[in-house]
């Protein structure tokens, strides 16, 4: 639910002067006149001074404490008195000095939450960007996919890159190559010394070419880092091997969720290396219903459909929404892709996907010791040159054919037609997420090698490999190399957001855990509006976890506003966090309970649970037999009717019902 009028605005400003008074208390001074400020400015500027001005103003605070000072042309549009903003200057006189705006030699930790959780209580809440802002997105998406086509041209030209309607190979090549390519598990001497050969790199056929360093290095180290990748038996991608699965999102061709089990449309594309006939039927028995599938050439497939979803009121997030063939086929390698790559001894514990905490854990040790830095990326998906991920697999042909196999060609970007794209994926493809932390890891990796004069081995590249840490864009390096990797970064058409790349200080971020100087400073986001009724269940929902959140961070008036304002509307008994009731959690009361289950003996407490209403989608026939022989493991589905109803909700509601409260 959007901010319609006046009273939701007052809710979320009460919601936010509670926020003010407890910071007010937690760092013992007062943020009645910061209160004022606010409202003053809201009232001129509208919501968009939380939502846009409050988030840049806590972007200037923490590039001052990378710096360890205030820097003069921070903090624009709000008044100073001496170093420091009027604004918040209680809070941060506690962690900077009000005379020269330079950091105290003892930093309130404390005020450094208020701050930042002060600013951001608002930063993501879940509204619709403003037309001119979306019309601008999509507008960014088609100048960031030229840019990486004029990189790409500018290799081409002056290196020999081949371009990317070049890059296709059929099984013939492909079994070619792999009897010309060269056996790498016993390569123990150097491939690339740290002269570089003087900057030539060789091609797979034996040529030299002038090449700039980055990039002799960049092919030279994927030559090593990925060509054992799929080189054990155990380890082959092979189609007649892999199992396909459809993505839980949306299709191009708006395909409801199990009538991708039935799809009728297959790309010309895919039949190398994903044969219809073993892919979308479930054996021999069915192959008549093959006469009904449209087989789709090249220049007749459906392009990546481009949409915005709400990220934050200064700009949608952008995600191009895959055919279903093309996601259903990339899905059978990110399984295998990703449970390969987080058991690679050349990327075990270094490339992750499903363990978060790894890096979280290394931003928290980090902002103390100062050891590693944090580097995140503006754009990052969509800046990963196809054609620099053809070249990082070179070593792998066969994989690297099924990649491409099942890449799409084409966006379709409202407003600006149907475009070729030079990018190897954006956000909503399967295989975006790892190809992009493979190649973000090769430049590290290359970058890193070089500056410490290493040469590329096997060795050399084992005892690089423990300082890296990608989780998508999120990436964590020694301090001492982030300009070699951020210059290198920057050499292969990747922009590092300043903004949130931290390498001294003591305040690191990654993968949604910010720290300062071993305390977690992450704040609690407000995602949607308080909810005026029960209908309002989504609303419900939010304003639940939204109170216990700020309960757990030590805002105890803000989480009790927002108990209260629930409670008006419904019934939140205390539970505990696992229950299925929707509930409060507490340090001090355990859990409620109502009543006594006299048949399963255990305590029963009564309140909202949520439940969702699906979409009716019937499946039926050869279909259906698909469903069954693609779900994965003992995993059963959990809806005994999921043949006629499957999917996304529909819409969700609460409904009161007994439940444990534990």
């Amino acid at each position: 639910m959007p901010i319609k009028d006046q009273h939701d605005l007052k809710s979320q400003m009460r919601l936010l002067e509670c926020v003010l008074a407890d910071a007010g208390t937690w760092c013992s001074t007062s943020t009645t006149r910061d209160f004022n400020t606010i409202a003053r400015r809201v009232e001129h500027e509208g919501f968009s001074f939380l939502t846009i001005t409050l988030p840049l103003f806590c972007s200037d605070f923490e590039r001052s404490l990378a710096i360890q000072r205030v820097d003069p042309s921070f903090f624009c549009g709000f008044h100073r008195k001496g170093a420091l903003p009027v604004f918040l200057q209680g809070l941060l006189g506690q962690v900077f000095d009000m005379g020269d705006g330079s950091l105290l030699d003892e930093v309130n930790s404390l005020a450094v939450h208020a701050i930042r959780q002060i600013c951001l209580l608002h930063k993501k809440v879940l509204l619709e960007c403003s037309q001119e802002r979306i019309r601008s997105a999509y507008e960014n998406f088609i100048k960031t996919d030229d840019s990486v086509r004029a990189w790409e041209d500018s290799l081409a030209v002056d290196w020999g890159f081949p371009p990317i309607q070049t890059r296709r190979s059929s099984r013939a090549t492909h079994t070619a190559e792999r009897e010309n390519s060269k056996d790498l598990r016993s390569l123990d001497t150097p491939v690339c010394g740290s002269d570089n050969h003087a900057g030539v790199f060789v091609h797979e056929s034996g040529r030299g070419h002038n090449a700039p360093l980055e990039f002799s290095s960049f092919r030279a180290v994927s030559r090593l880092l990925w060509g054992q990748l799929f080189s054990a038996d155990s380890f082959r991608i092979d189609p007649k091997r892999v199992v396909p699965r459809h993505g839980p999102g949306a299709t191009a061709e708006r395909l409801s969720a199990n009538g991708r089990f039935g799809q009728r449309r297959w790309h010309q594309r895919l039949d190398d290396w994903f044969p219809a006939s073993d892919f979308l039927v479930p054996h021999s028995g069915y192959i008549e219903e093959l006469s009904e599938i449209q087989s789709v050439s090249p220049d007749q497939e459906q392009p990546v459909r481009v949409v915005t979803v709400p990220k934050t009121l200064k700009a949608p997030r952008i995600i191009a929404i895959e055919p279903a063939c093309m996601q259903y086929t990339q899905q059978s390698i990110l399984e295998i892709l990703v449970k390969r790559l987080e058991s690679y001894r050349f990327t075990e514990g270094s490339i992750n996907f499903a363990d978060q905490t790894v890096n979280q854990r290394l931003a928290l040790s980090s902002s103390v010791d100062g050891c590693l830095a944090t580097i995140d990326l503006k754009d990052a998906s969509d800046r990963v040159s196809a054609g620099l991920t053809w070249e990082m697999l070179a070593s792998q042909p066969h994989f690297r054919d099924l990649v491409f196999a099942c890449r799409s060609l084409r966006a379709d970007v409202p407003g600006k037609g149907v475009h070729t794209l030079a990018r190897f994926a954006s956000m909503g493809s399967a295989l975006c997420f790892p190809i992009e932390a493979m190649v973000f890891y090769t430049i590290c990796i290359s970058a890193i090698l070089r500056a410490k004069g290493y040469p590329l081995t096997v060795k050399s590249l084992l005892r690089v490999k423990d300082s890296v840490r990608v989780y998508g864009d999120d990436i964590i390096v020694p301090v001492e190399y982030v300009p070699s990797v951020v210059s290198e970064l920057e050499w292969f058409n990747l922009r590092v957001n300043t903004n949130k790349t931290f390498s001294t200080g003591k305040f690191r971020e990654s993968c949604g855990l910010d720290a300062y100087d071993g305390t977690q400073v992450t704040p609690v986001y407000v995602r949607r509006v308080l909810p005026r009724n029960r209908r309002n269940a989504a609303e419900l929902v939010s304003a639940v976890s939204l109170g216990n959140q700020l309960y757990k961070a030590g805002y105890w008036k803000a989480a009790a506003h927002v108990r209260g304002v629930v409670e008006r509307v419904a019934t939140v008994p205390h539970v505990l966090e696992n229950s299925a009731i929707l509930g409060w959690n507490s340090f001090h009361t355990g859990y409620d309970v109502h009543a006594w289950d006299k048949r399963l003996h255990r305590w029963l407490v009564r309140g909202n649970v949520v439940s969702a209403k699906l979409r009716d989608d019937p499946l039926q026939g050869y279909a259906a037999l698909m469903k069954f022989f693609l779900k994965r493991g003992k995993e059963p589905y959990h809806d005994e009717k999921h043949l006629e109803r499957y999917g996304r909700p529909l819409s969700v509601y609460t409904k009161m019902r007994w439940a444990q409260p534990y």
